[in-house]
């Protein structure tokens, strides 16, 4: 489904003009036009919500003020002390304290003027749990669910989740929801859930292509796009800015392009830049990220550096300084029944679920599969001493890929052949034939599964620890005891999906303070231009301390860099 151009008529002349449709352009347009300025927001690609579309939606907003109202205590204090622990160097300094300072401010302000509706995530340990000022909870907001439906006409125009994570063709579930599905077949209750969800969908899909109940990242970009129309923010999408019409003055407006239409848009207060990193552009990836990371990406595919490149030309520095440029994790490759290409992130699914290890091209396991993903792929870049580790191989059982699916490979699915046969999904009726079928000396996999067996039943990895501690657990199954992360790998027969660094963004980009203005060589603003979301560095400087520390920064400087516009008009 591939909507056309918004058919709204585009001035000339705007307050603000806004390139990117993510979460962070949208905050941006939504605040600007909050505070009564007139605003358009330009999209490349035919749909709105940018990779922020296809997320889990976690929102990183320590010391907010719903998870205190929830009972679950955090400071600023703390996660100052835990993003010492996590962010290596002082650059970007002033960032993070505004970032901290204003993250709640930014939440309050987008629920009182905008669709924006989040909750605290009770239980979400932070990535580094046992590291000072680190919290099991209540850090993380995630959307609460929105009816598609409310956006009438304007549903087609949001970006669809992934398909690996919606059922029959559409349909989403909230993270409540899942335990429903497993115990199904013999609980009522979950049965009974489970039917009233199916029946909900059905009634859904007579009116709408997709199912209309959203949660996660479809959720926020859903909720964003709604209060874009109740806030008359002009809308254009499928049009490209060539550059930013600037003078010693500073920025002010854009060159935009749409199909063979030429025209130029003024900005009168401010040019905001969030057109979310550099993911898609190869001559970028070469520049900034390492050769072993290749060229996969989680990311939404319009992601190609444009925003970046503007500033670049215009003046504006890059700096690539950062401990990593990008955020990592694994990912699979697959082809869709459509043809179209898939990359499946192994965020949270499936790692460090009990019966299953990561092994390298010799057979070997060279990391803790329970790790954050950004920490997985660094393993992988890493472990070259103990033997080429891309591709890496997730290996595991029947009775784990029925219970838990492995990446694209759904729990429950019914029937395995076309992952077999796309060669997606690797099988052998033991161990060493499952070897054999990769590539690996079927002896020193066999011995690697071996030991995880021995550690398994007893409920330990004297290898690497796997589930040693709160966050890797929370990943696990909690009816798997005494360790929710291991079990295990022993019914025939078993399978293997292999697993090459990819990235959910990039973390390389503008140099920018505490206001989102985005910062010349001699570290000075550039009047009118502001950058959130990837195109602006990460604040963290190429760490990832804990779900949602893209969002959280994206939706909070978002803010900043709006008001900052609104203060100066």
């Amino acid at each position: 489904m591939s909507p056309s151009a918004s058919p709204m008529k585009i001035l000339s002349e705007y307050d603000v003009v806004v390139l990117g449709a993510g979460a962070g352009g949208m905050t941006a347009a939504c605040v600007a036009a909050a505070e009564g300025l007139r605003v358009v927001l330009i999209e490349k690609s035919p749909f709105v919500g940018g990779t922020t579309a296809v997320s889990g939606g976690m929102v990183w907003i320590p010391a907010n003020a719903k998870a205190k109202q929830a009972g679950m205590a955090d400071t600023t204090e703390r996660a100052r002390l835990y993003l010492k622990q996590t962010v290596h160097g002082r650059f970007n300094e002033n960032a993070r304290c505004a970032f901290l300072r204003s993250g709640d401010k930014a939440i309050a302000y987008l629920e009182r003027k905008t669709s924006v509706r989040l909750r605290p995530v009770k239980i979400y340990p932070d990535y580094y749990p046992d590291l000072p000022g680190a919290t099991t909870g209540g850090r993380v907001l995630e959307p609460l669910p929105f009816d598609g439906r409310v956006l009438g006409e304007h549903f087609r125009l949001l970006r669809w989740p992934l398909p690996e994570f919606t059922l029959l063709g559409g349909m989403m579930i909230d993270r409540p929801d899942i335990p429903h599905f497993r115990p199904a077949g013999r609980s009522f209750h979950s049965a009974a859930h489970v039917l009233r969800l199916l029946a909900r969908y059905g009634w859904e899909r007579l009116f709408v292509q997709r199912g209309a109940s959203l949660y996660l990242g479809n959720a926020l970009a859903g909720r964003l796009l709604h209060s874009l129309l109740m806030l008359k923010v002009d809308l254009l999408l499928n049009a490209t800015v060539s550059r930013l019409i600037y003078d010693d003055a500073g920025v002010r407006g854009v060159v935009m392009m749409n199909g063979a239409d030429r025209k130029e848009i003024l900005a009168n207060s401010g040019v905001v830049l969030a057109t979310g990193g550099f993911s898609h552009r190869p001559e970028m990836r070469s520049r900034y990220l390492p050769n072993s990371a290749g060229a996969l990406s989680a990311a939404c595919p319009s992601n190609t550096g444009d925003g970046i490149e503007l500033a670049r030309l215009a003046g504006g520095r890059v700096w690539d300084g950062n401990t990593e440029n990008a955020f990592w994790t694994p990912v699979s490759r697959f082809v869709r029944r459509d043809g179209s290409e898939g990359v499946f992130p192994h965020t949270v699914t499936d790692r460090a679920k009990p019966g299953v290890i990561a092994v390298n091209r010799r057979g070997m396991r060279f990391t803790n599969e329970a790790i954050s993903y950004h920490e997985f792929v660094r393993a992988m870049f890493q472990a070259r001493h103990a033997g080429p580790s891309i591709p890496a191989y997730l290996i595991c059982d029947r009775r784990f890929l029925w219970k838990y699916g492995l990446g694209a490979v759904k729990p429950f699915s019914l029937s395995l052949s076309e992952h077999i046969k796309s060669g997606y999904l690797t099988t052998g009726q033991s161990v060493g034939t499952l070897a054999q079928a990769l590539g690996i000396d079927p002896d020193s996999l066999e011995a690697s599964v071996r030991r995880f067996n021995d550690d398994a039943r007893e409920g330990v990895d004297r290898d690497f620890g796997r589930g040693g501690d709160v966050y890797q657990r929370y990943l696990g199954d909690a009816d798997n005891q005494p360790n929710p992360c291991v079990a295990p790998i022993e019914h025939a027969p078993f399978y293997s999906v292999a697993l090459y660094p990819g990235d959910l963004g990039t973390v390389a980009g503008l140099v920018t303070d505490e206001n989102a203005c985005v910062l010349d060589d001699a570290n000075r603003p550039i009047r009118h231009l502001y950058a959130c979301g990837n195109d602006m560095n990460s604040i963290m400087n190429g760490a990832y301390p804990g779900p949602g520390i893209t969002l959280g920064p994206a939706l909070t400087f978002g803010y900043l860099g709006a008001q900052h516009i609104a203060s100066q008009c």
